[in-house]
């Protein structure tokens, strides 16, 4: 999957440069599980789930994120994330920074305005 439509390429390289400075600054968990963990003891404050994550992590996390009233956002291949993170693939990442997470969703939802990326 690439990012390359001309309109909406941006707004998503914006949203995988955030993640990256997120990952920087040490404001970022990365894995479902890790994910999961920091939800639970309320570190996280923006979660952003790989597009291709795996049925069962999906069926773990989402529902613990709905319950604690964390905002999510399924974008990205799991490749995609990794690489703006400085990792192999990511299913999962979770924000612990509340300023970045509040960014992020800014330029997530700018993303999402924008129209349909190339190859959805």
């Amino acid at each position: 999957m690439t990012l390359a439509a001309p309109a909406g390429g941006l707004p998503a390289r914006r949203v995988l440069e955030v993640l990256g400075l997120c990952a920087r600054a040490g404001a970022l968990v990365t894995g479902t599980e890790a994910v999961r963990q920091a939800v639970r003891e309320e570190r996280v404050h923006r979660v952003i789930l790989a597009e291709d994550v795996a049925p069962g992590q999906r069926r773990k996390l989402l529902p613990l994120l709905q319950a604690r009233a964390v905002p999510s956002h399924t974008l990205f291949s799991r490749v995609e994330l990794g690489s703006a993170v400085g990792r192999g693939p990511v299913s999962a990442l979770g924000v612990t920074d509340r300023n970045l997470a509040r960014r992020l969703g800014e330029l997530v939802s700018a993303l999402t305005s924008s129209g349909p990326r190339a190859g959805s």
